[in-house]
């Protein structure tokens, strides 16, 4: 029993996260999506206009560009014919819809996104033209579904001389769509800022009567979405009040969006929705073709490694990468379980010794899979994770936390729970010691998760945009390389004569091998601090110590008569109830994540666009808190004085990307750039793409790097003045 309930402990890491990915099927009835056109048929070289006409479920609704507080907006990927173009989507004017404490900006009901398509002023025929888009949108009530349609739209080929007219039945759609459309806003604007508020300043008429006034800006961060918004009309115009949202930078300078209100006029109140000010580019969706690809879909400079990949190279540098992955910090405390383990098994028949190997291979490779099948299951979804995402749960944390301590008070001979717990086989049956083994490997695989070992950004990357049987040949491979030094030395009979003999001596060897679990254990209280508060910092400790007392409890039950062990027994599974009540509030409380995030250098999408928009070089660093080889590279590399010293040399603003918790903007960076997961660092000298510097680093590989950034003007002026004779 006990082995059982360890074993569903260690795989609490993986499957935790099924749970919630059970909602992803959405029913056919949240969202009914179709792609509607609005001529009768089309005429070559002469732009038309499609919908994507999304019918919502009662209280359910769909996302603005801008979600708000929470929340993706669709998006929509076209397939088209040779020398078909699809332009940006023409969002119409949004609600606000408050979940909870949130602010939300979307559309219930029903809304219908325009695109203008243009096609080659030649056709090969007259045949009718497929249109084809993958849309893909996350509907939201008080829990959130992520849904995907493939949409199709056949549209004949005008002759010519002849006139293309209305589709049936599309008119009053389009007209409809058209007028919820937000037009140009007929006054001036100016902006204004002052005591973390924002104004927005229009030229209104006066005696304007507006009411219901709602302001949504299409910079996601600019403004608190969920504070009140302040509206009085006066002589001068419309004013709107808005609270900041990112304090921690500079004010910006202008606040475009659209407005909405409603006017009262003598038939009643009319809805009014002006675009304010001019709306950021937004990078059209690739627009592909069975014979060409728009210049849209060519990878960037920093995709290209990764989409050049074919299954092979990805294998090996997964392969490698998995090799590497026994070297990682994070892997060590298993290490040292596998390290007892073969000094073990090493007064035993060669034959049994190599059944614990492939045991442990089963393990790894199994968790690997499963891992690997998740994420494409969530990834296929629409759901914006990577590797190591289920660390980003509190509840995740804290169970590995309450693993390994139950694991290290077992070395510490607090507890004996057997050895199906490590894997060490001790007064086991034949069958038991392999299950020890092959749990060996599953709780390698697990605790494997924070780090990302050098050639694995890439191939996990290149695995997780491919078909399923390629993606989980990759992360196969990558089990293979972490389970390979294990199995080899079971297998290698010269390796297993040189290990000592089993000896008293074991005792001291296992009470020492538990100080690097306890070391993990605290390293996991340090990664929940980042994600929860300070309430739910105190409830992770008490199930810390929770954990000791069921430990404690259920060792005292031993040979304590019927009426002992029963009260033993209970209190222990008591314990355990309570930690579990304990376990499950703890994702309730994330105070802590909005404190990480207070820093002056915090990633945002908006925020970068801001300074490269000003010709400034930028380096963005993007890293979790349970990322160990991320904390590595910070405190070796990117700490280091003479890095520093180049960063400010050369006027290069740090960004620093926090993923410890899902970041929907995070998600997007990394997956443009070919990564699942973090670390990454990007540095951009200025126009064009950026340069992707390596996983692991060193203060070498980061100044080399910052080389292609010149030196400010200041210090080019100290130099020179330096070399003057």
């Amino acid at each position: 029993m006990i082995r059982l309930l360890a074993l569903a402990l260690a795989l609490f890491g993986l499957a935790l996260p099924i749970a919630s990915a059970q909602g992803f099927k959405v029913p056919a009835d949240l969202v009914k999506a179709s792609l509607v056109g609005e001529p009768a048929a089309i005429r070559p070289g002469e732009p038309f206009t499609v919908g994507i006409r999304l019918v919502m479920r009662p209280h359910w609704h769909v996302y603005w560009r801008n979600p708000g507080d929470s929340g993706l907006a669709p998006e929509v990927a076209w397939t088209l014919p040779p020398g078909f173009s699809a332009g940006p989507i023409q969002w119409p004017s949004p609600s606000r819809i408050p979940v909870a404490h949130l602010m939300n900006y979307g559309y219930e009901d029903e809304a219908v996104l325009l695109a203008q398509v243009t096609p080659p002023a030649t056709l090969a025929s007259a045949k009718p033209v497929t249109l084809q888009a993958k849309l893909t949108y996350l509907v939201c009530e008080r829990e959130c579904v992520p849904g995907s349609a493939e949409l199709r739209l056949t549209l004949p080929v005008a002759q010519t001389g002849t006139s293309t007219g209305v589709a049936p039945g599309s008119m009053m759609l389009f007209e409809a769509a058209r007028a919820a459309l937000p037009a140009p806003a007929p006054w001036p604007v100016r902006y204004g800022a002052e005591n973390g508020r924002l104004q927005v300043h229009l030229a209104a008429p006066a005696g304007l009567a507006a009411s219901d006034v709602a302001y949504f800006p299409y910079a996601e961060t600019a403004i608190e979405n969920a504070a009140p918004q302040e509206a009085r009309s006066d002589a001068d115009g419309l004013h709107i009040d808005l609270a900041r949202g990112d304090t921690s930078a500079a004010a910006p300078a202008t606040l475009p969006g659209v407005l909405t209100f409603a006017e009262a006029t003598p038939d009643g109140p009319v809805r009014r929705a002006y675009a304010v000010g001019e709306a950021p580019d937004v990078t059209a969706v690739a627009t592909a073709s069975a014979a060409t690809t728009n210049a849209a879909m060519a990878p960037t400079p920093a995709q290209a490694p990764a989409e050049s990949l074919t299954l092979w190279s990805a294998a090996g540098l997964a392969f490698l990468g998995g090799l590497l992955l026994n070297l990682m910090p994070c892997v060590f405390p298993v290490l040292s379980i596998k390290v007892l383990s073969l000094v073990r098994h090493s007064g035993e028949p060669a034959g049994r010794v190599r059944l614990h190997g492939l045991a442990y291979t089963a393990g790894v490779l199994a968790s690997f899979l499963a891992l690997a099948g998740l994420l494409i299951a969530l990834k296929g979804a629409g759901a914006g994770i990577g590797w190591g995402f289920q660390l980003q749960s509190p509840l995740v944390v804290a169970g590995l936390a309450y693993l390994l301590l139950a694991m290290g008070l077992s070395l510490s001979g607090v507890v004996h729970l057997g050895a199906g717990i490590a894997g060490l086989g001790d007064g086991l049956t034949r069958r038991a010691g392999l299950e020890g083994s092959f749990f060996t490997g599953i709780l390698a695989t697990v605790v494997a998760t924070p780090c990302t070992a050098p050639f694995m950004g890439s191939a996990v990357g290149f695995a997780l945009t491919q078909e399923a049987g390629v993606s989980l040949a990759v992360f196969a491979s990558l089990g293979l390389g972490l389970a390979l030094p294990f199995l080899a030395l079971t297998i290698w009979p010269a390796a297993l004569r040189r290990l000592p003999r089993p000896g008293a001596w074991m005792d001291t060897l296992k009470g020492a091998l538990a100080f690097p679990i306890y070391a993990t254990v605290a390293w996991l209280v340090w990664v929940l601090s980042q994600q929860v508060g300070s309430a739910g910092l105190l409830a992770a400790l008490v199930g810390l110590v929770l954990v000791g007392l069921a430990a404690w409890a259920w060792e005292r039950g031993h040979g304590a008569g019927p009426a002992g062990t029963w009260v033993a027994r209970g209190t222990a599974v008591a314990a355990l109830a309570a930690l579990a009540i304990l376990t499950l509030g703890l994702d309730r409380d994330r105070a802590g994540a909005d404190a990480a995030q207070a820093d002056g250098s915090a990633f945002t999408q908006a925020r970068l666009d801001g300074l490269l928009a000003q010709g400034k070089p930028v380096f963005v660093n993007m890293t979790a808190a349970w990322c160990i080889t991320c904390q590595v590279n910070e405190r070796v590399a990117l700490r280091a004085e003479a890095v520093q010293a180049g960063l400010k040399a050369r006027g290069i603003t740090a960004l620093k990307g926090d993923w410890t918790n899902q970041n929907p903007e995070i998600t997007r960076l990394l997956e443009r750039h070919g990564r699942s997961g973090v670390p990454l660092y990007l540095l951009y000298a200025g126009a064009g793409e950026p340069t992707v510097l390596p996983q692991i680093l060193t203060p070498g590989l980061v100044l080399e790097a910052l080389q292609a950034v010149p030196l400010a003007a200041a210090d080019r002026s100290a130099a020179l003045t330096e070399v003057r004779p």
